[in-house]
């Protein structure tokens, strides 16, 4: 009988706990991200996405819990985060662009400065990156002459030029214009069917959440309500809060 492969665990959370001084906002979060898994944030706002997401690259501070990675136990401290986040990229609602750089710049800075890459094997992949997504007569502007979508898909970019293992997606269409909202979205697609890549992606986009997600969590006032498989979740989420969530979206 042929033995089955086991999926690769990239990444774990064991009873994580997140406090704003005395105010409680995670509570006993766990779960668990095999390797090329998509997995969907979802829940009302200020139910905690944006906060748990940014807990797993240390742009906040858990108080409690174990948070593992490719296996390893990550202690939350500071000296600890700028080699994790090489290999778990991150993408904002607000770019986070420096106005300053041109967009090849921005996207070399990862790889250059922390990397320690040859320039010219960098350029050329950014190069490279930025025709995947439409943007390679953009490579020496200036994001004020950036629209919002063009923006986002440089911020894509400068994420994946670093060969993360992970992408986190805070809400990224969120300040987009409707017709901007598609384009961002094919890219993300993209990046699952394509390239296999593992994400969390915290989003409102029901209808994408749908498409694409292999796993929703889905979060109320700090706690996971539940864990279900993307499509089970949308025709029969478990819980009547969640049910209750999706009669409110319009998708």
């Amino acid at each position: 009988m042929e033995e089955t492969e086991m999926p690769e665990q990239i990444l774990k959370i064991d009873k994580l706990n997140k406090y704003y001084g005395q105010h409680q906002v995670l509570y006993d979060i766990s779960f668990e991200i095999q390797k090329g898994e998509v997995v969907a944030l979802l829940g009302p706002s200020g139910s905690g996405k944006s906060t748990l997401i940014r807990c797993l690259n240390g742009l906040e501070q858990f108080q409690s819990g174990f948070l593992f990675f490719g296996g390893k136990q990550i202690t939350p401290q500071e000296k600890n985060w700028p080699q994790l986040r090489q290999k778990i990229g991150m993408v904002f609602q607000s770019y986070d662009l420096f106005p300053n750089l041109s967009v090849l710049d921005n996207i070399l800075l990862g790889p250059l400065k922390v990397q320690k890459r040859q320039r010219a094997e960098a350029t050329a992949e950014a190069l490279k990156l930025l025709q995947r997504v439409g943007l390679e007569k953009y490579a020496e502007v200036y994001p004020r002459q950036l629209s919002g979508g063009q923006k986002q898909r440089v911020a894509i970019v400068r994420a994946l030029a670093l060969h993360p293992e992970l992408m986190l997606f805070d809400e990224v269409t969120a300040s987009l214009d409707p017709e901007m909202v598609r384009g961002i979205l094919e890219i993300i697609r993209e990046l699952s069917e394509r390239d296999n890549m593992t994400m969390i992606i915290v989003t409102h986009e029901m209808n994408f959440a749908a498409q694409i997600a292999d796993r929703i969590l889905f979060l109320e006032e700090g706690r996971i309500l539940e864990q279900t498989p993307g499509k089970e979740f949308f025709q029969h989420a478990k819980t009547q809060r969640a049910r209750e969530f999706l009669e409110s979206m319009t998708f």
